[in-house]
Parts: structure tokens; sequence; C-alpha cells
């Protein structure tokens, strides 16, 4: 009977999209995995992950330092996945991207682990212009004061079966004769969640230098309206791009502020002004995936195999078919 590892790891955030590629990568190194989430009970999906016992739900908030405190106690290193694109109730940018960035590290370092790594994003920047940008570099100097030999990972937009960026622009084509987007020129370096799921559980094994920030993107350097494109042609769906203003995107955003679950908000607007790619120094200094020896996938391979599922014929539609 093969034996559970002894090496325990904390996956704040685990059980969300990114965190199920964690989750996989590091139990297939060999890891226990301790997965602190709010909700316990919703992570029944990340069992078949590993071995029976190797993959355990703990409850913990971010926001909550006892709670943290709890998660990280004995274990060998720390992973912090949590991070929202959209504010809510007590869950805003401050509280869980600031703040509580720096109360699991502070709790890792009063613990005495030795290894962490921070998932941030690409464009997180103290003087950035949207809420969400200057929160993430917060958390980011939280980390690295607290822990001066944690890893940051900074990735693009993420994209896998589950994402809610091609899945969600698929989905309004799949009912609009219209896609409305914001910012059509404004570049992206998508990149394969397993691909990011690979890197960190490389980090956490130690392979990639401590207190550097690392920036993640695939082989594939694309507009926002050239991968709205791709996304048509992958689903054949012929649909009309249509680019609205940032002046009134964000005036837009403002008045859908009221409903929950607004489908666009005015810090996403500001976002959507910048490009979103590695950084030439990044590249230059080989703070990329390369730094794990990782051959990322391509859009152009990974995409149909889930966005297939808005063609009007379904996987096995004809070639030239389009709705």
């Amino acid at each position: 009977m093969e034996r559970i590892p002894s090496k325990l790891v904390t996956v704040f955030g685990g059980s969300g999209f990114i965190g199920r590629y964690v989750v996989r990568e590091l139990a297939r190194h060999g890891w226990r995995v301790r997965v602190a989430v709010r909700r316990p009970d919703l992570v029944g999906h990340l069992q078949p992950m590993g071995m029976v016992g190797q993959i355990q739900p703990i409850q913990a908030n971010v926001r909550d330092k006892a709670s943290v405190a709890h998660a990280v106690s004995h274990v060998d290193a720390v992973v912090n996945l949590v991070g929202i694109l959209a504010e809510g109730g007590k869950q805003t940018f401050e509280a869980v991207q600031a703040e509580g960035a720096a109360n699991i590290a502070e709790a890792a370092k009063a613990a005495g682990i030795g290894r962490m790594v921070h998932l941030s994003a690409i464009g997180a920047d103290p003087n950035g212009t949207s809420n969400y940008a200057r929160t993430k570099a917060k958390g980011e100097a939280a980390v690295l004061a607290a822990m001066p030999s944690a890893a940051i990972v900074r990735p693009s937009v993420v994209f896998g079966p589950e994402d809610s960026f091609f899945n969600r622009f698929a989905g309004i084509a799949k009912i609009s004769p219209i896609l409305p987007i914001v910012g059509g020129e404004t570049r992206f370096q998508p990149i394969y969640a397993g691909d990011v799921g690979a890197f960190v559980a490389a980090a956490v094994d130690g392979q990639m230098d401590g207190g550097t920030i690392y920036e993640l993107g695939g082989p594939d350097v694309k507009t926002f309206r050239a991968l709205m494109e791709m996304m048509l042609e992958i689903t054949r769906l012929k649909r009309k791009i249509v680019e609205i203003p940032f002046g009134l995107a964000a005036f837009q955003a403002k008045l859908m502020s009221i409903l929950p679950n607004a489908p666009l908000t005015v810090d996403q607007v500001e976002l959507l002004k910048s490009d979103n790619v590695v950084s030439d120094a990044a590249a230059a200094e080989g703070r990329t995936l390369a730094a794990a020896g990782i051959v990322p996938h391509s859009l152009a391979v990974t995409l149909p195999t889930y966005l297939w599922t808005y063609r009007s014929g379904g996987q096995f539609a004809e070639p030239g078919s389009a709705s």
C-alpha cells in the first residue's frame, strides 16, 4: 500500500479555478495538501486529485487572523491564491488582497515556516489607477516584508475549462447577436491554468529564487479584440464585435454598480486601459515560466478542448457550420 507523503503545505484559496490546478500539481509532487477555505464542504472536487487522505480541507478566512494561524500550524510551506475581481460586502480588495495577504505571511513567519508562494497579478502597481492593482501591490509588499524569501507569482489572464474569461464572453456570444468589449486594443498574454499550477508547485518545491517576482504569460500575445475573434472562430458563432469607449464603459459600470454581481465595474474598466503582458525586464532576467522549464500551452491547441460546448452543433459540428 502506497504511503501518504509526510511533507505538508497549506493552500489558501485552493478550491478556486486556479486552486484546483495548484492542488493537483502539489499532490503529484508528493505533498500532503491542506486546503484552507471559508467553506470546507465545497472542496469535494479536489479529493480525487490525490491519494486517500492526501488532500484535506480546513476552515479559514484570510480576514480572521486566528483561523489563518490555525491553518498554517505545523506545515512546511504556504501558498496564497486568494484574490477577487470585484468587491462585495466584507470581501473588499483591501481586506482580501492586502490585509489578507499580510495576515497569511505574518502567520507563516510566526509559525517558523520557511517557504511561501504568493499569487498576485501582472499589473500590480502601488500607483495604479485601479484599486485592484494597488491592493495587489500592497499584498506583495506585505508578504515580502514578513517573508523576504517568498516567491511572488504574477500571471496574465488565466484560461482553462473553468475560466471566467473565455467562457464568459462565449456565453454572451451564444445568446447575443453582438459582442460588446472594452479596450479592444489592450494586449493580453493568456496563460493556461495548468501551467500556473505547475509553476507554483515548482516554487513550493524550492526550485524558484526567494524574494523574486515572477511574471507568467503564455506563448501568444494578442489584443482583446483578437482574442474575441479567436473565440468566435472556435465556437463558430458569427457575431459583431462592438467596442465601447472607455468613458461610456465607466459611466455604464457606475450605473450597474448598484446591482449584485455587476457584469462590469469601474475598476475593471481602469484595468482594461493597460496591457497585461510579461514585462521586458522579467523576460530578460528569466523571471518567467522558463525558470521552471515549463513549455506553455498555446491558445490554439487548448481553447478548442472546451469552447466547443458553445457551438450550436456541439463537439461534432461540421467545420463550416456557424450560427
